[in-house]
């Protein structure tokens, strides 16, 4: 459900009743893009995934802003991080002259106000990230966890982010450094209990457990066709190559996101389901001139 909060900004409610799949989109102002995005619990009991996509005006630019945020531990911290870390961004001096910098504050201001309105909590809780920001012909990815991007450039598939798993190199290096270490329990874990090693929230594991986001920037042209932002729910069991062909043909960014969350049902996904699809019309113009 999409509800108008000025003349230049739009954002989507998110509510859930029962195990329903939820789905929805829209169009920005200018023109340039367009959205969708379907979310389900899929197999699991309670909902701990929440997306956002919200279209906002900051200086005079249209800003699109998407994520996927896959809580766990319960739905506190990704629900926290829904309805502030985009807030926190646009309102951050820098956002339009040194845009990779206001994320990677956003982020670690977000997750320091989580902490702090923690402290009575008795239960851990965490969540990751995946978040796209349009700002002209600029595409900024940041994520922290393995809620992942993915890019459709000149028809090939391209993740834009890195899932953050305990066992890289680079990442359990950071995590011994810091007095943690990594163990097997199933799969890799941060102290034997969190999959993820990097995420909002998670208190108890802070030390080890950053919010720092990983950044990359892309440059909107008319190579650039859409963008798949999905929680694990999905890449659990399709490939980035499958989810962009199966996107392709699907002109509507909100059935693509449909269609993406039937195929990780059917694969057996045993995970929430959460996918932002959009599409960058640029693109879509240069190929129907092209076929003129």
């Amino acid at each position: 459900m999409g509800y108008l909060n000025s003349v230049f900004s739009q954002s989507t409610s998110q509510v859930h009743v029962d195990s329903a799949p939820v789905s929805g989109g829209g169009l920005s102002q200018n023109g340039k893009f367009s959205y969708g995005y379907a979310s389900s619990p899929g197999k699991r009991s309670s909902m701990e995934d929440f997306y956002e996509t919200r279209i906002d005006g900051v200086d005079g630019e249209v800003v699109g802003l998407f994520g996927v945020f896959d809580g766990h531990g319960g739905a506190r911290a990704a629900e926290y991080v829904k309805q502030n870390l985009f807030s926190n961004l646009i309102r951050h001096p820098k956002f339009i002259s040194d845009t990779k910098s206001a994320i990677s504050d956003a982020y670690n201001h977000t997750d320091s106000e989580f902490l702090k309105s923690e402290n009575n909590q008795n239960r851990d809780a965490g969540s990751t990230a995946s978040t796209a920001i349009l700002v002209g012909d600029r595409l900024l990815v940041a994520n922290v966890g393995d809620s992942r991007a993915v890019i459709c450039r000149g028809g090939q598939a391209f993740a834009v982010s890195r899932d953050h798993k305990p066992d890289q190199t680079d990442e359990r290096q950071r995590i011994e450094d810091a007095g943690g270490f990594v163990m097997w329990a199933g799969t890799w874990r941060v102290g034997g209990v969190l999959a993820v090693s990097r995420a909002f929230g998670d208190r108890l594991l802070k030390q080890y457990v950053v919010a720092d986001p990983d950044i990359q920037e892309e440059k909107v042209d008319d190579t650039l066709e859409f963008l798949i932002l999905a929680s694990d729910g999905l890449w659990d069991v399709v490939t980035n190559e499958e989810a962009v062909s199966m996107t392709k043909p699907i002109p509507d960014p909100e059935d693509a996101a449909k269609r993406l969350l039937q195929e990780a049902n059917q694969r057996g996904s045993g995970d929430n389901i959460t996918i932002v699809v959009v599409r960058f019309l640029a693109a879509e113009e240069e190929s129907s001139h092209a076929t003129q």
